[in-house]
């Protein structure tokens, strides 16, 4: 957390945090990880997001806008999470699971740098969001074909890549500086329900590294008429 916090994680980085992981995970029981996690979170963990980051997540929802949680970290530790801050959807890394109903240790899909894009474009074209009106929000270089997929992008605490990026390509960049524990925000989350008719707000999530802490970024679209 440390080394991705002063630099960033590059493209080797993000590999190896990979392979790590899909070892680690490799014969793991797949239900007794989601209710570990479960746990988790609702009893023993209160992931710290951003006071701003909640905020936007809000913001968008009030608009009538979906948010949308893109994160290279496991499903099955960023849906629950998503569902706490009241995300509408998430793209996550799946792992495959065999007939034992354990990890197998490989992956089945890696929500990662070009990969998040195509998913964003995937899910925009099924949902019916118009691209060109979201928003996208990210911390990490590796986020750029993401962020290129969106007609608003945004940089929000970025590495060094992506704050040099984001200033040749006049991108706004936003500094989120006021960390609040999730359950302190919790009521706060809570929105009205959504009109039928929206274009979409595809939030892209940033789980540094191995997730220790949490912070969402996210891209937006405006209301249909």
């Amino acid at each position: 957390q440390f080394i991705f916090l002063a630099g960033g994680a590059d493209h080797d980085q993000m590999e190896r945090m990979r392979e790590y992981l899909s070892a680690l995970c490799k014969g793991w029981n797949v239900q007794q990880v989601r209710e570990i996690v479960a746990e988790a979170l609702h009893d023993l963990i209160d992931p710290i997001i951003y006071d701003e980051a909640a905020s936007l997540i809000e913001a968008h929802h009030t608009a009538g806008r979906d948010v949308v949680i893109v994160s290279t970290s496991g499903a099955e530790v960023v849906e629950p999470i998503g569902e706490m801050l009241g995300a509408d959807r998430v793209v996550a890394t799946r792992m495959v699971v065999g007939e034992d109903g354990c990890f197998t240790g490989e992956i089945e899909y890696y929500a990662y740098g070009p990969t998040k894009a195509e998913a964003v474009r995937e899910l925009a074209e099924s949902e019916g969001y118009d691209l060109a009106r979201c928003y996208a929000y990210s911390d990490s270089f590796t986020d750029v074909p993401m962020l290129e997929a969106v007609g608003h992008p945004h940089a929000v605490n970025p590495d060094r890549a992506l704050r040099r990026e984001a200033v040749a390509r006049e991108w706004p960049v936003l500094v989120f500086s006021k960390p609040v524990r999730l359950k302190q925000r919790l009521p706060g989350l809570s929105m009205p329900a959504r009109p039928a008719l929206v274009a979409a707000a595809a939030v892209g999530a940033a789980a540094a590294t191995a997730g220790l802490v949490w912070y969402a970024s996210r891209r937006r679209a405006a209301a249909s008429a």
